[in-house]
């Protein structure tokens, strides 16, 4: 007995799975049932046992095999049409705040993994701010939390760019009056976006963790290309393994993944990004994705602040809102640093 609360001991310490706990619990049942068996057949050929107690023993490991068997279960997409269009399309999932999203790709509901990308200095953390501030107001008060995992800029640059969306103000304007710009990002927000202070790398497992813990409403990525724990001789193919993972774990959970990722150096200068232009990857990452949108930025004097959403994948069922005409759509809108904010042209 001391030896088993040894091991467990030891497993709480090293923090594994459950799945590997319960197979070594499982182990230890079995390994107590056999030697059981094995002294009650001893004792029955020395004419000291009772043949009932050893079929009694026998049953209860034929019991103890077979249980993973007969208690495992699955779970089968259900045949109702109404329910199936109420989870994909007829009920809203978290909508965008560009118009221009919710008519290229409508809602993103559980499940869905998605990722957007651009070459560096386009605007990719005020496109999160903008719309990851805007999706926060709309969960209740039950729902989990946005998690943000950020493993690009300074956290606090980076959050302060979510006040600034959220109410979409100016920095001179919040550092005016810091109290009133809390309560009210407070009130919009309610505490449903958090954004992770990582000490060092974020890893698989810390994410698994998290979303153990938190059981989100929306995870995002920034930048998904650097979490580590994935290992491959092909950098395009461990790249691929994190996309897939990522994709995976939004399904198990029910909740949608968004990404950030960069554009390779032939986006530099494009106005529509396509898949072709996605960083690091051949196949492997477009692959896992249900839906991808490019940003892309021109250097031509008097379009600074234009910026370009070309919607290069999309695999979502959309709203009863969107236009199925823009499905794979390319769209002007403005980008407004000065608030942290993207704002459509009409």
């Amino acid at each position: 007995m001391e030896y088993y609360e040894g091991v467990i001991e030891t497993l709480n310490k090293i923090d594994v799975s459950n799945t590997t706990t319960n197979i070594l619990l499982k182990s230890f049942v079995e390994t107590k049932l056999l030697k059981e068996i094995s002294l009650t057949a001893y004792d029955i050929t020395e004419g000291k046992g009772k043949k009932d107690d050893f079929l009694k023993l026998l049953s209860a490991y034929g019991t103890e095999q077979g249980s993973s068997v007969t208690k495992e279960e699955f779970e089968f997409i259900s045949d109702d049409i109404g329910e199936l269009l109420d989870k994909t399309f007829r009920k809203p999932g978290l909508r965008w705040r560009l118009d221009t999203l919710n008519k290229m790709l409508g809602s993103i509901r559980g499940g869905d993994f998605g990722f957007i990308f651009a070459r560096p200095e386009t605007g990719k953390t005020t496109f999160l701010a903008s719309e990851t501030t805007y999706m926060a107001e709309q969960l209740s008060n039950e729902a989990g939390p946005i998690l943000w995992l950020n493993n690009e800029e300074a956290g606090a640059k980076v959050k302060i760019r979510c006040y600034q969306a959220s109410l979409g103000a100016t920095l001179a304007a919040i550092n005016s009056n810091p109290a009133g710009a809390h309560k009210a990002f407070m009130e919009k927000t309610r505490g449903k976006l958090l954004l992770l202070n990582p000490k060092g790398s974020i890893s698989k497992r810390m994410v698994e963790k998290l979303v153990e813990q938190y059981r989100p409403s929306l995870v995002l990525y920034d930048q998904i290309d650097k979490v580590v724990g994935f290992n491959n001789d092909r950098e395009d193919l461990r790249l691929g393994a994190i996309y897939q993972w990522a994709r995976e774990l939004g399904i198990t959970y029910d909740f949608p993944s968004m990404a950030v990722c960069q554009a390779d150096g032939t986006g530099e200068g494009q106005k529509w990004l396509t898949m072709g232009n996605v960083a690091n990857a051949k196949t492997a990452k477009q692959a896992e994705a249900d839906w991808i949108v490019g940003i892309g930025k021109t250097p031509d004097i008097g379009y600074e602040n234009l910026r370009y959403l070309h919607a290069s994948k999309n695999k979502l069922a959309g709203d009863p809102d969107s236009d199925a005409s823009l499905r794979h759509g390319r769209k002007e809108v403005i980008i407004r640093a000065d608030i942290a904010r993207y704002v459509d042209i009409n």
